[in-house]
């Protein structure tokens, strides 16, 4: 007999044994009993023909043993399944997928929740299967036994960082204060260790907040509660925190005024650091706020140029990058203030020419040349440059300066180019029309009649009423003009010119506004004082004129040449005539009157001719 073959009929012996089946008699270990055994021993299940081989032989009872075992294999297999689910229920958050039986993660995580620390390669082996939660739980647990070391609770054996016990740890861990509810909690779990540990915190929190309150001068607040808001303001300045608005005005409401001065020297202190560092200045040692170094610093970051005073300053403590920091950073305040369409003011511009920033001078001066072409409606023009005549004189007018009698001769001298519109090009000209026109025209003419109103007031001279008069209407103000000279008292005046010429010129007024009969009145007044003036000849002839009485008007043109007036004044006269007439058939007769008489002394009046043609074909297409 051979060792195997003995082993196998000891084998099966003990088998017979363990299955209550020491009756059968045959022991070889051919039999199909022993088949049968090592089967239900290895936890297979048999199958009907070997039950039924058992039941023939009179095996019940060892059917009733294998059964059984099965029963109470399957129940153990299924508690440990169970057991596996509430495992990975408690430590991870994502779904186990795959075999319990084979996974690593089952002994891991029984590791874990018998208090074990996890090895570095079963760490790796979360890490790669995406269990995250369960290394940090891990990591929780091992924080909670280092803390139970620490503050003396190991006996307390719940290691769940969900636990009551680990949050009141990390309190104290983090100095803070327990609740009323912690304490009693901690009694009740009879932790007197932790406990004292955590009274022995307070005491030290206490004898801090004597100190701090010694050190901040807030002694005089009686409250030594470490419940006082005090304490965490305390506890903030000394730990050079800032303080919020809050905290600032508790001091405030408790008139804590030394604490007050000491956060507001330490407040000083950090930002001049801070500016120090912004500024490349930290070489400068004095940390003092009443340095004259943080003046100039503060200076720098309300964007303020810096004077000579303050450079002078920065040069002799060698601090060259403070000032180049600050020169470029106030050039790019001055660049940024153009291009969102300020004007810079003068002492700005002497800054840049001192500091040989002329590019941005330039950009400036571009930006606001093209400002004032647009206020005063002359964009059209192609000279951008600054240095063209223009330019100065648009700077005069925004600032009502008078312009000298060279500007005013620039201006009617140079015209501006205009794209043709659906009427042909304004004014009737292909070469455009003249500088000296439109807004401009209009502010030299508020410029020069409010300067003749001033100089009459300071002066008493009525000499300047009717030059101001006749430019407040140059100016389309008639209205002021009339203003001017309503309340005159003409029987004070000795001068019959000086009554002709206001006459004319409050007579002028009321024509342009289209009252006609004051109009005549005043210029028939002025004709009496004065009837060697042609101006109120030419009024009642522009008068006349506006009334359809186009004889009687010539009559009076007439009238006004004898008595000096040029031909031009009446075209003049009658340009205004057609130009201000708000009926267009009113205007129409006008205008055939006109050309009726001379086509080529009145050839302009076509303009206005075709004009009104056109406008009426527009009105006929809508």
């Amino acid at each position: 007999m051979t060792d195997e073959h003995q082993t196998r009929v000891e084998h099966f012996a003990t088998l017979k044994s363990k299955y209550k089946a020491t009756d059968y008699e045959d022991s070889s270990p051919t039999s199909l009993l022993y088949f049968i055994l090592r089967k239900a021993d290895l936890g297979i299940e048999i199958i009907e023909v070997e039950v039924i081989w058992l039941i023939d032989h009179q095996l019940l009872q060892t059917l009733k043993v294998i059964r059984e075992q099965y029963r109470q294999r399957k129940k153990e297999l299924k508690q440990l399944e169970n057991e596996f689910e509430k495992l990975t229920s408690k430590y991870t958050e994502t779904t186990f997928h795959g075999y319990w039986k084979s996974t690593p993660l089952y002994f891991i995580l029984l590791r874990l929740d018998s208090g074990n620390k996890l090895t570095g390669s079963e760490i790796k082996w979360l890490q790669y299967c995406g269990y995250t939660e369960t290394i940090t739980i891990a990591q929780q647990i091992e924080d909670f036994a280092k803390l139970k070391a620490k503050y003396q609770a190991i006996k307390y054996q719940d290691l769940s960082p969900d636990n009551r016990l680990y949050r009141i740890l990390k309190k104290l861990e983090a100095k803070e204060r327990l609740h009323d509810s912690d304490i009693t909690w901690l009694n009740e779990q009879e932790l007197f260790e932790t406990l004292a540990i955590f009274q022995q915190q307070e005491a030290a929190k206490e004898a801090e907040f004597a100190q701090l309150k010694d050190k901040y001068k807030a002694t005089k607040h009686s409250d030594s509660s470490l419940s006082s808001p005090l304490y965490p303001i305390l506890k903030n300045i000394d730990t050079d925190q800032s303080l919020s608005q809050s905290q600032i005005d508790w001091l405030e409401a408790h008139q804590l005024i030394e604490t007050l001065d000491i956060v507001q020297q330490l407040e000083q202190k950090r930002h001049f650091a801070e500016l120090k560092t912004k500024y490349k200045a930290s070489q400068y040692e004095d940390s003092s706020p009443s340095s004259h170094l943080y003046k100039v610093l503060k200076k720098l970051e309300s964007e303020h140029p810096l004077g000579e005073e303050d450079i002078n300053f920065l040069k002799k403590r060698q601090l060259t990058d403070t000032i180049t920091i600050a020169q470029d950073n106030y050039a790019a305040t001055l660049k940024s203030k153009i291009e969102l369409g300020d004007q810079l003011e003068e002492s700005e511009v002497d800054w840049l020419k001192d500091n040989e920033r002329e590019n941005i001078i330039a950009i400036a001066q571009a930006k606001h040349f093209a400002t004032l072409k647009s206020k005063y409606n002359v964009s059209d023009y192609q000279d951008t440059s600054p240095s063209s005549p223009l330019y100065a004189i648009l700077q005069k007018l925004k600032k009502a300066e008078r312009l000298e009698p060279t500007d005013v001769a620039w201006l009617q001298e140079n015209k501006i180019k205009r794209r043709q519109s659906n009427y042909g090009y304004y004014g009737g000209r292909e070469e455009g029309y003249k500088l000296f026109s439109g807004k401009i025209r209009k502010t030299y003419h508020k410029i020069e009649a409010t300067f003749y109103e001033q100089e009459y007031q300071r002066t008493g001279n009525k000499w300047n009423l009717p030059n101001a008069s006749s430019h407040w209407r140059k100016a389309d103000q008639p209205k002021q003009a009339l203003k001017l000279t309503e309340n005159l008292n003409f029987d004070k005046i000795k001068e019959n010119k000086l009554k002709s010429a206001l006459l004319t010129t409050r007579g002028g007024a009321f024509r342009d506004i289209h009252e006609l009969n004051k109009a005549e009145k005043c210029a028939l007044k002025a004709i009496e004082y004065q009837p060697s003036s042609h101006h109120p000849y030419t009024l009642m002839g522009a008068i006349c004129f506006e009334r359809g009485q186009y004889s009687k008007g010539e009559e009076w043109f007439d009238k006004a040449i004898k008595r000096g007036a040029s031909p031009r004044d009446q075209d003049a006269e009658m340009k205004r005539v057609v130009k201000n007439a708000k009926d267009e058939n009113k205007r129409g007769e006008v205008v055939n009157y006109l050309l009726t008489k001379d086509p080529q002394r009145y050839a302009w009046a076509k303009f206005y001719l075709k004009k009104s043609k056109k406008k009426g074909k527009g009105q006929g297409k809508r």
